[in-house]
C-alpha cells in the first residue's frame, strides 16, 4: 500500500513503514527511545516489532496495564516518572505500541513531557489503526468522561502492520468494525457497501481507506470546528453509552465500537424523526449492526443517568448537546438539538 500524506506527517504501511522509522530515527539523531506497550502487546506485538527496527539507539520499554479504566491523568504520571527515571530528555522519542488508548495516552504524555517530545504511533488494533493513532487528537479520560483531558498533536508518523490484527480477539476486531460503518455512513457509502456485503476479508482494503477518508477530513478541519464534527456520528450517545457501561459496578463494560454502533442506530433513529433520514435506511443501519454486534439491552431505568452523561460532550456550547445527524447516506447536518424525550425514544428503538 503506499503512504498516504497527512498534514505534518505521513501514514506508512508495512515494511515501508519500519523502512521509514529507521529513517527517521537515524535523521533526527534521538537520544533515547521510549517504547509504551501494555501487558499484551509487550507479549504479542513487541517481539515483531523490534526485529523489523533497525537502530543502534538505547531502547527503554515502559509498560503500562491495558484498559480505558486505566487511560487516566495517574497513568500518565507513571509514564512521566518512568521517562523522567530513565533519562528522558528533549531529544527523546516516545513509540506508541498499542491500542486506541495506547496511542491517545501516549501522544498526551509526549506532548506534555518537558513541553513536548517527538512521537510515532504504531496502532495495533484495527480500532486504532483506523481512528485514533490518525488525526492528531491525544487526550485521556477525567473519570468515567471520554477524552475530557488533551491536545491536538500531530506524530512525527504512523506506521500501519495489519499483521497485528492476528494479536487481537474478534471482540476488538468488531471494535474497529464500527469505525468503517462510520465512514460509510457520512463520507463514503461504498465502504458501508462493503461491509454490508461480507468483504471484510479484504481489511487491508479497508483499513486503507477508512484512513483516507479521516485524513481528507482532518486536512480540511484541523481542529474539528465544522466538518471534523462528521467523524463523531453515533459518538454522542455512544459515548455517553460507553462511559454509563464502565462506571456501573454491575455491568460488564462495552468495547468502544460496540458502544459507538449503539449510537448510530440511536442517531439514525433520530436523524429520521428531525431530518427526515428514510427509515428504510434505518433500519438497514440497524440490521447491519445487530448482524455484527451482540445486542445489549437499554434498560428504562438508565436512560435518565446516560442522558446526563451527555451534558459533557466535547461538541457541546453553552450546555446544549450537539448532534451530527444525516439527511441521507453522505449528507449529513452538524449542531443537531434533540429533546431529551426524543433521545430516551431512540434508545428505545434500539431495544425493539
Amino acid at each position: 500500500m503506499k503512504s498516504i500524506q497527512a498534514n505534518t506527517y505521513s501514514v506508512d504501511f508495512q515494511d515501508k513503514g519500519y523502512q521509514e522509522l529507521s529513517h527517521l530515527i537515524e535523521h533526527k539523531k534521538y537520544s533515547k527511545l521510549f517504547i509504551l506497550v501494555d501487558e499484551n502487546t509487550f507479549e504479542h506485538c513487541y517481539p515483531k516489532f523490534i526485529e523489523n527496527l533497525e537502530t543502534t539507539n538505547c531502547i527503554e520499554i515502559i509498560k503500562i496495564t491495558s484498559g480505558e479504566i486505566n487511560k487516566n491523568l495517574a497513568t500518565c504520571i507513571e509514564v512521566w516518572n518512568a521517562i523522567t527515571d530513565l533519562g528522558g530528555d528533549r531529544k527523546s522519542l516516545l513509540i506508541t505500541l498499542g491500542g486506541g488508548v495506547i496511542t491517545d495516552l501516549g501522544g498526551f504524555v509526549a506532548s506534555c513531557f518537558k513541553r513536548g517530545i517527538d512521537f510515532v504511533n504504531i496502532p495495533t488494533t484495527l480500532l486504532s489503526m483506523v481512528d485514533a493513532s490518525v488525526g492528531g487528537k491525544t487526550g485521556v479520560d477525567l473519570g468515567v468522561l471520554k477524552n475530557q483531558i488533551g491536545v491536538f498533536a500531530n506524530p512525527q508518523m504512523v506506521l500501519i502492520d495489519p499483521n497485528y490484527l492476528t494479536t487481537v480477539s474478534e471482540r476488538e476486531i468488531k471494535s474497529g468494525i464500527a469505525e468503517i460503518i462510520k465512514y460509510g455512513l457520512t463520507y463514503d457509502v461504498k465502504l458501508l457497501m462493503e461491509v454490508k456485503n461480507h468483504k471484510l476479508n479484504n481489511i487491508n482494503d479497508l483499513i486503507f481507506k477508512s484512513i483516507q477518508i479521516k485524513n481528507k477530513v482532518v486536512q480540511q478541519d484541523p481542529r474539528e470546528n465544522n466538518i471534523r464534527k462528521i467523524l463523531n456520528f453515533g459518538h454522542t450517545l455512544g459515548h455517553a453509552i460507553e462511559s454509563f457501561y464502565l462506571k456501573s459496578e454491575d455491568k460488564n463494560n462495552l468495547t468502544h465500537g460496540e458502544a459507538i454502533a449503539i449510537g448510530m442506530v440511536c442517531e439514525s433513529f433520530l436523524s429520521s424523526k428531525l431530518l427526515g433520514f428514510s427509515f428504510d435506511k434505518v433500519d438497514e443501519v440497524k440490521k447491519l449492526i445487530l448482524s455484527i454486534y451482540e445486542k445489549t439491552t437499554l434498560l428504562k431505568e438508565d436512560f435518565t443517568a446516560i442522558v446526563e452523561l451527555l451534558k459533557h460532550d466535547k461538541k457541546n456550547i453553552n450546555g446544549q448537546v450537539n448532534f451530527v445527524l444525516l439527511n441521507d447516506y453522505e449528507d449529513y447536518q452538524l449542531d443537531c438539538k434533540v429533546p431529551i424525550e426524543l433521545i430516551e425514544s431512540s434508545m428505545e428503538f434500539y431495544n425493539l
